[in-house]
């Protein structure tokens, strides 16, 4: 019997790039409330979820398929019919509003961060236009504000996360009871 391959023999694994390896992609489609984030997935998505003047008006996000057409898949499907044809799709989530102190809690902050961690890419909605009649949660329009915003709580509440993960290791090693609010 010959010697077995060693792993490190066989090559590099390739994992993919984004998400995981799939016929479809998850996206989810953030901002501020009240920024036209769910006029936007109707109009993707040719539904017709409440798009209401009131922040949080999503609580739950809403989901859909979106078909992706290509004629490549409908060639290729005609020149070597396979079994299942199984098309390509964009799985689109509408995400509850973002606000200011979301990655400690307020709004829908936990939720809000649990949602996004669900997909596997973002679609930032960013309010530019001035209306009297819509609300804005800060008041005044301003999208670089409401970008940085944005930017900063996703960008905080991993280290928020991870900050109380050290925390309970260190209670951990010293015999200390574990509280699970750290």
């Amino acid at each position: 019997m010959p010697p077995k391959a060693k792993a490190k023999d066989a090559g590099p694994v390739e994992r993919p790039i984004l998400g995981r390896f799939s016929s479809h992609l998850k996206i989810g489609i953030v901002g501020l409330p009240n920024v036209g984030k769910s006029t936007l997935f109707n109009t993707l998505t040719k539904l017709s979820i409440p798009a209401e003047n009131f922040p949080f008006c999503t609580i739950e996000p809403n989901e859909a398929r979106v078909n992706i057409p290509d004629e490549r898949f409908d060639w290729l499907c005609q020149l070597y019919k396979p079994k299942s044809e199984i098309p390509a799709f964009l799985e689109i989530h509408d995400i509850a509003g973002l606000v200011r102190g979301a990655h400690e809690g307020q709004g829908l902050g936990n939720n809000f961060l649990s949602h996004i961690r669900a997909v596997d890419g973002i679609f930032h909605v960013l309010r530019a236009f001035e209306d009297p009649d819509i609300i804005h949660v800060d008041d005044i329009v301003d999208p670089v504000r409401d970008l940085e915003t944005i930017t900063e709580e996703l960008r905080l509440k991993p280290l928020i996360s991870h900050g109380k993960k050290e925390k309970r290791k260190r209670t951990a090693a010293f015999g200390i009871s574990k509280n699970p609010y750290m």
